[in-house]
C-alpha cells in the first residue's frame, strides 16, 4: 500500500492507516529467512503518522498468524506474531548523505508517497522467530528411527556412541585422569 503524505506535508497533523497485507507464502523457499512458514492469512497493519512541526513519527502494530514445524519433532505448530514498530517519517531529498545502514531507522518518502508494503515485509523478515518449538520441553525425534520422542521411548539403544564424538570422549577421559593423579 502506498499511503498519501501529500496532505501531511502540506501542514495536516494526522493520517491514520488500517489495511491488510498479503504474504507470500515461504513454506517452499529456501532462500528467505521464512522459509517453512505459512501465512493463512493476511498481515493486519494499522496505526498513525503524527505532523509535528515538521517531524513526522510513525508508529504500527503489525500482526499475522503462522503455521511452521515444530524445530524439534516437526509437529505443526502455528500461532500468531506481533510486532510494534516506530520510525520517522522523512523525505529522501532531506536525507541525501546518510549512510545506508541509517536509512534503515527511517520511514522513506518518495514524490509525496510512502510504499509500506516492501518495509513491512523487510521488518517481518527481521523480527520473526527463526524456529519454533511446539513446546518447550520437547524431546525431539530419535536419532536413530526417528520416533516422536514426545509421544514415548523407542525401542533404540541409546547408549551407543556416535563415532563423531569419539575424540571429545578420549579428551574427556584424559582430563579426568590427570584429574585423579591431583
Amino acid at each position: 500500500m502506498k499511503l498519501d503524505l501529500r496532505p501531511l506535508l502540506a501542514g495536516d497533523r494526522l493520517l491514520e492507516f488500517d489495511y491488510e497485507l498479503l504474504l507470500d507464502d515461504y513454506s517452499e523457499d529456501t532462500g528467505s529467512f521464512l522459509s517453512g512458514v505459512g501465512f493463512p492469512s493476511p498481515m493486519k497493519v494499522s496505526g498513525e503518522i503524527t505532523n509535528t512541526a515538521g517531524y513526522m513519527r510513525m508508529t504500527l502494530t503489525m500482526s499475522c498468524e503462522y503455521e511452521a514445524q515444530c524445530a524439534r519433532c516437526l509437529s505443526p505448530v502455528s500461532g500468531e506474531f506481533t510486532l510494534d514498530l516506530e520510525k520517522t517519517v522523512a523525505p529522501r531529498d532531506l536525507l541525501g548523505d546518510l549512510d545506508e545502514d541509517k536509512l534503515d531507522e527511517f520511514a522513506i518518502i518518495e514524490d509525496g508517497f510512502l510504499d509500506m508494503d516492501e518495509q513491512l515485509r523487510e521488518q517481518l523478515e527481521m523480527e520473526f522467530p527463526m524456529r519454533f518449538l511446539c513446546k518447550e520441553d520437547c524431546k525431539g525425534l530419535c536419532p536413530k528411527c526417528g520416533k516422536n520422542l514426545n509421544e514415548g521411548e523407542c525401542d533404540c539403544d541409546h547408549t551407543e556412541i556416535d563415532p563423531r564424538m569419539e575424540p571429545l570422549r578420549k579428551l574427556l577421559a584424559q582430563m579426568k585422569n590427570e584429574e585423579n593423579k591431583k
